[in-house]
């Protein structure tokens, strides 16, 4: 269509002077310029080929510059970025921030979670083990894993949980074939040896804290020698009991022991009461004896002295001396008893009667 035929009625814009669409001004003039550009235009897109080997080049940079941007990659802080080159491991992990490595597909970057605490059952199935909801209690007993031998020569039914997470990402993905099973297999392993060097009534009792520590230990020396990259947090004893076909048995062997335990700590306790009550009465008898032997020794040497002394007397007045001795043995024997006096004179009966003084001096005191 012509724009420039201002005088056909049948112009779009309408007939008369006033009615161009571009405003006012010279019609012809407008419309020229607008009809140059949009020919230029449409030149210069018609020259625009994508084929062309300069505008193929410009596309190459540009999707190579985007190929190349995806090489940027985060690290969060709970992961650790292990960079493979041609999917082979380099040995370095990178740490939580924005890093960059070749991209897609001569690089891959792997994120795994390393402060995510795992959790391995051995000789015992939890309900998530098994496949069940979180919140039902069921569990399963695998016996081949928790029968144990222990250092007596008895059977331990051992239920353990080893808790761990990932020190090292890289040799944690690529050390070790299957990691979970690996260290399920060695915790089996090391708390088989442990058991094994320790008595059942010990690990039934007081060994299962010290048993924890050791095996804790002993599996994370054994992990590192594989550079499994594994953190061992903890070992949890579960159970420790003997096997199901003999536990009635132990169980009367332990209510024997509890009574044997009862038994020894009463006879203890009487033993605590009487001896120190014998001990007593023993040190009290031979503090008697200690004062006997004193009092006798004291009284013979008493009497010892009164004879020398006596005897030293009668040295110097043997008259004297004997009548005093007679007169002190004569007052020895008539003092305070019953006394009959006979006279063997002749006349009358023998009998002299005579003055019963004491009975007299008795009666005045009464």
């Amino acid at each position: 269509m012509n724009w420039n035929n201002n005088k056909n009625d049948n112009n779009p814009w309408g007939s008369g002077n006033n009615n161009n669409p571009w405003g006012s001004g010279d019609n012809g003039s407008n419309k020229m310029d607008f009809e140059d550009s949009i020919k230029k235009a449409k030149d210069k897109f018609g020259r625009f080929k994508f084929g062309g080997r300069r505008n193929l080049s410009f596309f190459i940079l540009i999707a190579i510059l985007v190929w190349l941007a995806t090489g940027f990659y985060r690290v969060e802080p709970d992961e650790q970025g292990v960079e493979l080159l041609f999917g082979k491991w380099n040995g370095q992990t990178t740490d939580p921030g924005l890093h960059y490595f070749f991209p897609t597909p001569i690089g891959k970057t792997v994120t795994p979670k390393v402060e995510v605490i795992r959790k391995i059952n051995v000789g015992f199935r939890s309900a998530s083990d098994l496949g069940f909801s979180s919140n039902t209690n069921a569990e399963r007993k695998v016996i081949e894993e928790s029968l144990m031998l222990t250092g007596d020569q008895n059977i331990a039914d051992v239920a353990f949980t080893v808790l761990f997470k990932i020190k090292d990402a890289g040799n944690f993905l690529f050390q070790l074939r299957n990691p979970e099973l690996t260290v399920k297999d060695m915790a089996e392993s090391v708390v088989r040896e442990v058991v094994g060097q320790r008595d059942l009534q010990f690990l039934l009792t007081e060994g299962r804290q010290e048993v924890e520590q050791v095996v804790r230990n002993e599996l994370q020396i054994v992990l590192d020698s594989y550079e499994s990259g594994v953190l061992v947090q903890s070992v949890q004893l579960q159970s420790v009991d003997p096997p199901d076909q003999v536990i009635d048995a132990f169980d009367e062997v332990q209510r024997a022991r509890q009574d044997k335990e009862r038994l020894v700590n009463e006879a203890n306790t009487y033993l605590n009461k009487i001896v120190p009550n014998a001990r007593g009465e023993a040190a009290k008898l031979v503090e008697g004896a200690k004062a006997y032997k004193e009092q006798v020794v004291k009284q013979a040497e008493g009497v010892a002295q009164n004879f020398i002394d006596v005897y030293n007397s009668y040295k110097d007045a043997k008259e004297v001396t004997k009548r005093r001795i007679y007169l002190e043995t004569l007052r020895e024997v008539l003092e305070g008893k019953n006394k009959i006096i006979l006279d063997d004179t002749g006349n009358g009966q023998g009998v002299v009667p005579y003055l019963p003084l004491n009975e007299l001096k008795n009666k005045g005191n009464n």
